[in-house]
């Protein structure tokens, strides 16, 4: 959960992840996205949103220090999805989100100061186009992990002062202190970051909150990748080691494309759903060979009796 430093569209409070559901084309990318409370809140701050027919995909992690972080999330996912379906430029949703969540501050529909990070990433056959504002990081995988944002922080102004080096940066005391958010203040100066490329086949896309990140070192996370075939495995594998790292933060987690990985077994085209804020990505699955193990048991148990 971050701090900063210096609707009209109809919201929905606490919606912590949306997929647009839409038969999906054979053009439609793989994914899977997930979200979760953490062990160290009780409400989910972070939001996510993947519409793969329109290919855009974002994570929203609503500003901490401040109230109705959960509000500003929301706000931002559902002025971006709808500035997307209206032919708007990924840049110019992120900027209509920050206007909408001081719209919705002065209608009385959200506290005053509250804000939002973003990353969002848009896909049109190969051509990506990702904005970010804040700490929510997006990264290509493509057998190595590359980070395609910079964060906007006071941490990233040190490194990039050669004040600190790496090593300090994951545990300094303003590693969590916002130079960017959207909303805050009317008078925040808003620079979104910009990157445009390629997802080309075998590659992946992976957006994160901070509470991922901060958990985990890249070479972590690039280990998870390239251990996992399918986006869900790798998903629920990358929260489950942030949540074992100490989940305290909310923790959201989106990937996209299908892994070089693969051919190891059936890619699922796109899979998309909310962990429970008290269990792990795959809390409740019990296996199928435990379960036949345990019906032995029983039997051989019965006919020892009789």
């Amino acid at each position: 959960m971050d701090h900063y430093d210096g609707s009209a569209l109809g919201y929905t409070r606490g919606t912590a992840f949306l997929y647009k559901a839409k038969p999906l084309s054979m053009d439609s990318q793989a994914f899977a996205a997930d979200t979760h409370t953490g062990l160290r809140h009780h409400n989910n701050e972070d939001t996510c949103y993947a519409d793969p027919e329109a290919g855009l995909w974002l994570i929203a992690d609503g500003v901490g220090g401040q109230p109705d972080g959960e509000v500003a999330s929301a706000i931002v996912r559902d002025t971006i999805a709808h500035c997307i379906a209206q032919n708007s430029t990924l840049e110019e949703a992120v900027r209509s989100s920050h206007e909408a969540i001081l719209n919705a501050v002065a209608e009385g529909k959200g506290a005053a100061g509250m804000g939002s990070t973003v990353v969002a990433a848009l896909l049109r056959r190969q051509q990506l186009d990702v904005c970010w504002v804040g700490d929510s990081r997006a990264y290509l995988w493509d057998r190595a992990l590359t980070l395609l944002t910079a964060d906007h922080n006071r941490v990233a102004e040190l490194l990039a002062q050669q004040a600190i080096d790496a090593t300090a940066a994951r545990d300094h005391p303003e590693r969590n202190v916002l130079t960017q958010a959207l909303g805050v203040s009317p008078q925040v100066d808003l620079e979104p970051g910009l990157y445009r490329g390629e997802l080309q086949p075998g590659q992946q896309l992976l957006l994160c909150s901070d509470g991922l990140s901060d958990e985990l070192p890249d070479s972590l996370i690039a280990h998870l990748l390239s251990q996992h075939a399918t986006p869900r495995a790798q998903v629920d594998a990358l929260i489950s080691a942030a949540l074992d790292a100490g989940g305290r933060d909310n923790i959201s987690a989106v990937i996209v494309g299908s892994s070089a990985n693969s051919d190891k077994g059936h890619q699922p085209h796109g899979s998309a759903r909310r962990s429970a804020s008290g269990g792990k990505p795959n809390d409740g699955k019990f296996p199928l060979r435990a379960l036949l193990f345990t019906a032995a048991l029983v039997i051989a148990a019965v006919l020892w009796i009789t």
